[in-house]
């Protein structure tokens, strides 16, 4: 089933939906197009008791004010692009910095601040786009821009985003929930148990920006190969700890091929039993344990969101990958299809 509600107005007046997705078992998803930001997302426990398990705000004003990222999709291009510059084609682009002196999530006006309108809807699933115009940031090239939300019957959120350009340009789009799935409210993550398919990560700089190694997991805190709780090692003295006050690293996924659909990771919250299994055709994951959360603004119920109570496990491409050769490349040429999927599968044991 899907059903529309207005969710308010943009400061120009602009009227912003909301959308909600259910399937038989009773889940429900709810997506505005403002910033295709998925606003909830009601899952059932091991004992059929639902919940919201993503973090976000009860209105509209939430959102426009947000400086996390909640629940957005995010781009032109997801995570950092060093110093705010990129070169292709022999030509360089200044992008807006905005993350010191680099570029975070598309610069200060990327898509998460962007209404994006209703392309298309059915009875599980609603596409939003966005065009953004050449330039704008910083990026070369129109970029008509695309993520379908689909809800299935065995509990599973699909997201695929597309986008073409009619200039050379750089892309890369992902989802930025922050998930806590004891429920939005629960004031920490660090008892949830991650696997991330992965034997690599990709070490970074002070400033989260990728030194160009491809490091092993083993022997590091960066080891989730097997189940491990969160927690167990989010205060180690690791150097890429210390950069990210905790985890807000790119995991290498293991893959034959950089765009096949393979899982990239399972987190379960014991208390309930639920899990959440996510499956991608991009070749890399970014866990961030929400590090910089604080409690300083108001989420949904009146809920303030301490430090580390909400995760997030965003699909995408290595960061920095328009400066770092022999990273899988994001290059989008005219006549190309960018096109990203995303699966998160909810369950309850």
């Amino acid at each position: 089933m899907l059903r529309r509600e207005q969710f308010g107005k943009m400061p120009d007046g602009r009227e912003v939906s909301r959308y909600f997705l259910t399937n038989a078992s009773g889940m429900e998803v709810a997506v505005t197009n403002y910033a295709a930001a998925i606003t909830s997302l009601k899952v059932p426990d091991r004992q059929g008791k639902f919940a919201d398990v993503v973090l976000g705000f009860d209105s509209l004003d939430g959102y426009l004010n947000d400086k996390v990222f909640m629940g957005a999709v995010v781009g032109r291009y997801a995570n950092r692009i060093a110093n705010a510059r990129f070169v292709l084609d022999g030509n360089e682009y200044r992008l807006s910095a905005n993350n010191g002196a680099n570029t975070l999530h598309g610069g200060a006006n990327g898509f998460f601040k962007k209404l994006w309108e209703l392309k298309a809807s059915r009875g599980n699933s609603v596409s939003l786009s966005y065009t953004s115009p050449d330039g704008e940031e910083g990026f070369p090239g129109n970029l008509v821009a695309e993520v379908t939300y689909t809800l299935t019957d065995a509990n599973e959120l699909k997201l695929v985003y597309r986008a073409s350009t009619d200039k050379p340009t750089v892309v890369c789009l992902t989802g930025h929930a922050y998930f806590n799935l004891a429920g939005e409210g629960n004031p920490s993550v660090l008892d949830h148990e991650l696997k991330i398919d992965a034997d690599a990560y990709v070490p970074t700089d002070s400033s989260s920006i990728p030194t160009g190694e491809i490091a092993p997991v083993k022997g590091t805190p960066f080891d989730f190969t097997r189940p491990t709780t969160i927690g167990d090692q989010i205060e180690s003295d690791h150097v890429q700890m210390k950069h990210g006050q905790g985890y807000d690293v790119c995991w290498v996924l293991r893959k034959e091929h950089v765009d096949e659909l393979t899982r990239a990771a399972f987190v379960r919250e014991p208390n309930s039993g639920r899990g959440l299994e996510i499956w991608t055709t991009e070749p890399g994951i970014q866990f961030y344990s929400g590090n910089f959360l604080n409690g300083s603004f108001e989420g949904k119920s009146g809920h303030r969101y301490p430090r580390r109570s909400g995760l997030c496990l965003e699909t995408q491409h290595y960061p920095d990958s328009p400066n770092q050769v022999h990273f899988p490349s994001t290059v989008l040429r005219p006549g190309e299809e960018y096109r990203s999927t995303t699966i998160y599968k909810f369950s309850a044991t």
